[in-house]
């Protein structure tokens, strides 16, 4: 047996007075935050500006601890006279505030200083009244209802009855294979949910008899495309639901809204409308994570190993043409769930180099084409002839990585010069990616190797 983490989540139906109280929580949460933000920031410009006068850093002001203790400690001592009102709500609701005030301070000094990989992290901003609403307990009385699988206990908010069932839920409970650690109320597209944080106790994934290989290529016109030849439609569920929004948002506009200068206050007209808005744009994520969920199950069901790309879907977003319908398809979401999904049932997954060229390489005898337009959409290789379509000729090529012994993970035959695995100067000028040649350094070495062998071949 193993033990995982696993979140359990429920749309909740709270009254009037409950969802005043949530709101109030999430209220009580942002305030802490602010609060601590705003404290830190303060010292941290106060000592900014006496190193700027000349005192020594032995005589600047002492600095503020900002971990979650520090905080908690600190607030415990003005919240009476910063918040009069906290008693309203649970601790909890402040607590957690300060915990990810010291989360979002400790991923920024350690970005600062290198520590910490990945992106550059920028120093918090404070959080506005139109935010995402959300509160986490990790104390107190909460968890589900004593013998009721419709409703779910909170701390100072009571019971609150869900939308669904929590049956999941309650059996692994009630069996002892399963522990709740926390809970975490939002505010998302309209709708109150509820997430539970818990531990579960799952049997450890049986060695797999045979193992098989697919090769997943993501895209636009298709959903995805696997090796075995089989092409999962892209739904386009944003599109379709394209000329509703637009309707809608005609709609909205011809309507009296929120006026912040005059303080005006939207019709209920507009509020219907705003709803029914945030109702569609539910319906379309919905749909687009219930198809994921159902693509990525049954993939890492029936294959022992599952090869896709590492994509930079932030650098595609960039393009103004193919924005919308890159977003549209979910295919960070893909690879999320692929890849919990195939630790639980016992497989791997597999993550291709970014700067493999998986569509310009044949699948069949490993040449590698210099430039491919995106408009081609069937591959044609120059070496064997070999006529495919483009998408599933990448896919081909992902599932080989698996045979491949090579440490660049995928190096094919008759590689160019410039081949996106080699140097960064070289692929910048290279011709396997069709990049001019950089306008910084690279060039001026290039210039000046190019000078000293013209001295050299003159003496």
């Amino acid at each position: 047996m193993s033990t995982v983490i696993q979140a359990y989540r429920f749309a909740l139906d709270p009254t009037t007075g409950q969802e005043h109280d949530l709101r109030s929580h999430c209220g009580g949460q942002r305030f802490a935050f602010n609060w601590g933000l705003a404290r830190v920031k303060a010292n941290l410009d106060q000592r900014a500006a006496e190193r700027s006068y000349g005192i020594d850093d032995t005589d600047v002001t002492p600095s503020v601890g900002w971990s979650a203790y520090s905080l908690r400690k600190d607030w415990n001592q003005a919240k009476g006279e910063s918040a009069p009102w906290w008693g309203e709500n649970s601790k909890e609701a402040y607590s957690s505030g300060l915990a990810n005030l010291a989360t979002a301070l400790s991923n920024w000094s350690g970005s600062r200083s290198g520590k910490r990989k990945g992106p550059k992290v920028h120093f918090p901003r404070f959080k506005g009244k139109r935010g995402t609403l959300s509160c986490r307990f990790t104390t107190g009385a909460f968890g589900l209802a004593d013998g009721d699988r419709r409703h779910v206990k909170l701390p100072r908010i009571g019971i609150v009855r869900t939308h669904e069932s929590t049956r999941k839920l309650a059996r692994r409970v009630e069996s002892g294979t399963a522990r709740i650690r926390s809970a975490t109320v939002s505010f998302t597209r309209g709708r109150w949910f509820v997430s539970f944080s818990v531990d579960v106790e799952r049997p450890a994934p049986s060695p797999a008899g045979s193992t098989s290989v697919v090769g997943v290529d993501l895209g636009i016109k298709s959903l995805a495309v696997l090796s075995t030849g089989e092409v999962i439609a892209n739904p386009r569920h944003l599109e379709r639901a394209q000329k509703e929004l637009r309707r809608l948002g005609r709609q909205g506009a011809r309507r009296v809204g929120p006026d912040r200068r005059t303080r005006q206050e939207p019709s209920n007209r507009w509020r219907k409308t705003q709803s029914r808005i945030a109702r569609l744009h539910a319906s379309v994520a919905n749909a687009r994570q219930d198809g994921l969920h159902k693509l990525s199950t049954r993939l890492v069901a029936e294959h022992t190993t599952v090869v896709v790309e590492d994509l930079n879907v932030a650098g595609m977003v960039r393009n103004r043409r193919l924005a919308r319908h890159i977003a549209g398809v979910g295919m960070g979401e893909f690879r999320r769930q692929l890849a919990y999904k195939a630790d639980r049932h016992g497989g791997s997954i597999l993550v291709a180099d970014r700067w493999y060229p998986s569509s310009k390489t044949c699948s069949a005898c490993g040449v590698v084409k210099a430039k491919l337009r995106l408009s081609e959409r069937i591959y044609i290789c120059d070496g064997c002839g070999l006529r495919i379509d483009r998408d599933l000729n990448a896919a081909r090529n992902l599932a080989a990585l698996t045979e491949a012994s090579s440490p660049s993970c995928g190096a094919t035959e008759n590689e160019p010069d410039g081949n996106p695995r080699k140097t960064r100067t070289a692929r910048a000028t290279g011709t396997a990616t069709g990049r001019p040649a950089p306008t910084g350094a690279g060039q001026r070495r290039h210039r000046e190797a190019s000078t000293r062998d013209t001295f050299l071949h003159v003496s």
